[in-house]
């Protein structure tokens, strides 16, 4: 595994800072997780999520701006557990010196209403009626890609093809899953110097699903096109596995990739923040593979996403104990959907973001994703189908 000489220097220096189809195999999640000195509390969220305090409640959408409009400081979650269709969290006012972090919804500790004030607002929707490919971005070292049509169908052979004709930059493209025979075709469709970033979603066929990869590198490839085999895609963000169970299908995973003749990486994806709450998660891959979105962070512009990035692939690296590497395999920014504080989705601040993300930590990140998923429901700020590259 190559890493750039940025990252490397960077990590030296780092210390951790306080009705759609059935393959959503990349829709972003809503998580309010809280980080103090003593204890990180995640809570995860479908339904609207209710924050109770001693002087405010308020629900998920509205934190920002209802905080803001609270006499108190700033409160922060202490402890959390789910009732019926919502998560229902208690508070307790904290001193103005606590640091809050949070991937997508941040609380801010602020001395005064007007402090809290200046940095919220009120959802609003940024719509971009654009579809001109105008907009320049940058390219960087990877790029994720899904086989399904708008419609949520299976693409075929020829029109991924296609796609892989404005594809050519990337080095690396990671896949998902198996489904849609997409492993066969993207070999087929791929220039023989970029290599593949294989996935298997569905944890309860990893063996099956590995047979289908294999069959399709002995048919139409080899072994040498691919970069890392990943076994799982945020399962313990999204609740659906313990990190025991990860490492066990990691294990599963890599028996039968190693019966196959794979000897390259295997590795469970997951967030940034999963990993920095489950430390576990580090030593279950070959290297810490993490998915990280600026745009959640309700403070971060476009502009400054590769900075933000490089933080948090610090403060994995630092959580991890500093024994492996960290790649970020999947991150970017809509150019549709809801302004989310400082966050604004649109061509503009997606280029703004993409840029600074190549300048800053290029070599160590694969972009999300090379075309628009319009198959997908609209989500978490409207953006779910928008993260397209290629307009």
């Amino acid at each position: 595994m190559l890493f750039s000489s940025l990252y490397k220097a960077a990590i030296l220096a780092a210390s951790l800072v306080s009705a759609a189809p059935a393959h959503v195999h990349n829709e972003h999640k809503r998580n309010l997780v809280i980080v103090t000195e003593t204890e990180t509390v995640v809570v995860t969220a479908s339904a609207p999520l209710v924050i109770a305090g001693a002087s405010t409640t308020v629900s998920l959408d509205t934190v920002n701006t209802d905080f803001a409009q609270s006499s108190s400081y700033a409160t922060i979650v202490k402890q959390a557990q789910v009732t019926g269709s919502a998560a229902v969290v208690d508070t307790t006012t904290l001193s103005s010196n606590t640091e809050v972090d949070s991937t997508e919804t941040a609380v801010a500790v602020t001395t005064s209403v007007a402090d809290t004030t200046s940095t919220s607002s009120s959802s609003s929707t940024s719509v971009s009626t654009s579809t001109s490919s105008s907009t320049s971005l940058s390219k960087g070292k990877g790029i994720t890609y899904s086989p399904y049509t708008a419609a949520g169908g299976c693409k075929s052979l020829a029109q991924i093809k296609t796609d892989f004709e404005r594809l050519t930059d990337y080095e690396i493209i990671r896949l998902y899953g198996v489904d849609c025979s997409q492993v066969e075709f993207v070999l087929q469709a791929k220039s023989s110097s970029q290599k593949l970033f294989l996935g298997i979603y569905f944890v309860d066929a990893i063996e099956a699903g590995i047979s289908e990869i294999a069959s399709a590198i002995e048919s139409y490839g080899s072994w040498d096109d691919v970069y890392t085999v990943s076994i799982g895609n945020e399962l313990v963000n999204d609740g659906e596995a313990t990190v025991a169970q990860v490492a066990e299908y990691v294990s599963t995973g890599r028996s039968a990739l190693t019966a196959a003749g794979y000897t390259g990486p295997v590795v469970s994806v997951d967030t940034h923040v999963a990993t920095i709450n489950n430390p576990g998660l580090c030593s279950i891959s070959d290297y810490v593979a993490i998915n990280a979105h600026a745009y959640f962070d309700y403070y971060t512009e476009a502009e400054d996403a590769g900075s933000w990035l490089l933080l948090q692939i610090q403060r994995v690296w630092s959580a991890c104990g500093g024994a492996k590497n960290v790649y970020v395999t999947e991150t970017g920014w809509p150019h549709q959907g809801d302004t989310y504080g400082v966050a604004v989705a649109s061509l503009e601040a997606q280029a703004s973001a993409i840029s600074s993300i190549v300048s800053v930590v290029g070599d160590d990140a694969i972009l999300f994703n090379a075309f628009d998923d319009l198959w997908k429901a609209d989500g978490a700020q409207n953006c779910e189908k928008y993260w397209g590259i290629n307009h």
